[in-house]
């Protein structure tokens, strides 16, 4: 069984720091909802008020419609998965998963049977009486899920539970993830700085910063079609050009910046003299010789970087190097630095929003 979680209003301040500010939210049942953002932009805050360790300054919290002022963190029907994951070192694996039962009193047998069903559910069937010590991280950290799992919360909080396993442990912990999400079938709400977590586990996603709610959507609306210069600086790799609207016409604008006249979709309604960021990403931008484009740059290479399957070109721009990635063909010629060079792309492939907070300032 699972519940929706809705913020009405929230805010939470601590003294004079406003760490969320005014967050409306409906995550859904049985959504599988990230947090993206960088440290510091309130993402753990909210996670901490949902599960009942900090009390909003103003606002509310519903978990299953039912309003959770007053509730403590033992009357919720969530539990958290911390970062640290916490197992108990000198109990079993099989011991650590049933804790929560023994707390509530339910009896030795029970308890195993249910720490069996899910070891089995998390593919550990085989190794309930080992200690924590004597597993690798990824298992640990399926433990720690299993632990929460096993009083059965409506929502399951998981606050950047992979940041400490290494690249290739976290790739595949994110597949481990999503399968035990859909299997068990209950709300998860999922922290993480990483938009690789976030992009390909969740069904929606809220980008923050600064404790504002920059845009929810799902990880293809998040990654296509940017809100905010922030989410398409921070969510994967964008180059922005800056410059002043000239023209606004049949949903794109027409800019003028340091490289000339270019064009973009307009998603936010901008008018001619409206000071304004172009943000094409690097596997958009291409070789002129390579195709006919709407949009071309004229510029110098800073540097080439060869990393198997693409070739990155890193080229003069208006405040900071333009990426392009090109897919390895064997055909990508070998630019020195400082070589002219022209790139292009196509109007559809580029978003214009208004001049704003980047993720990188």
């Amino acid at each position: 069984m699972s519940a929706n979680v809705e913020l009405e209003n929230l805010n939470i301040r601590f003294g004079d720091f406003h760490a969320v500010k005014d967050v409306n939210l409906n995550i859904r049942d049985g959504e599988f909802f990230s947090f993206l953002g960088p440290s510091g932009c309130g993402k753990t805050t909210i996670l901490r008020a949902v599960s009942g360790f900090n009390d909003p300054t103003e606002g509310a919290i519903y978990i299953g419609g039912e309003n959770m002022l007053g509730s403590g963190p033992n009357e919720r029907p969530t539990a958290l998965v911390f970062q640290s994951l916490a197992l108990f070192p000198l109990m079993s694996v099989a011991d650590n998963i049933s804790f929560g039962l023994k707390v509530r009193g339910v009896g030795k047998v029970q308890r195993r049977k249910k720490a069996d069903e899910l070891l089995e559910m998390i593919a550990l069937s085989d190794q309930g009486d080992k200690l924590p010590s004597e597993l690798s991280g990824g298992q640990r950290q399926r433990v720690a899920i299993a632990r929460a799992l096993a009083v059965e919360p409506k929502v399951l909080l998981l606050d950047e539970p992979l940041s400490a396993l290494d690249l290739k442990l976290r790739e595949h912990m994110r597949t481990e993830l999503r399968r035990i999400q859909q299997r068990v079938g209950i709300t998860f709400i999922y922290i993480t700085h990483d938009q690789g977590e976030a992009l390909t586990m969740s069904d929606r996603i809220a980008v923050m910063s600064h404790g504002v709610m920059q845009q929810v959507g799902s990880a293809q609306d998040i990654y296509d079609n940017p809100a905010t210069s922030f989410v398409a600086s921070f969510v994967g790799e964008n180059n922005p050009i800056n410059g002043t609207v000239i023209a606004a016409e049949e949903g794109y604008v027409s800019l003028k910046t340091d490289f000339g006249e270019l064009r973009g979709r307009n998603e936010r309604g901008l008018q001619p003299g409206d000071r304004a960021t172009l943000f094409i990403r690097p596997q958009n931008l291409c070789l002129s010789e390579r195709g006919d484009f709407d949009n071309c740059i004229q510029t110098t290479v800073n540097d080439q970087e060869f990393e198997g399957e693409f070739e990155h070109l890193y080229l003069a721009g208006d405040s900071r190097n333009l990426v392009v990635s090109l897919i390895n063909d064997g055909a990508i010629p070998q630019f020195s630095n400082g070589s002219p060079i022209s790139v292009g792309f196509h109007s559809d492939r580029a978003v214009v929003l208004p001049a704003g907070e980047m993720a990188y300032e």
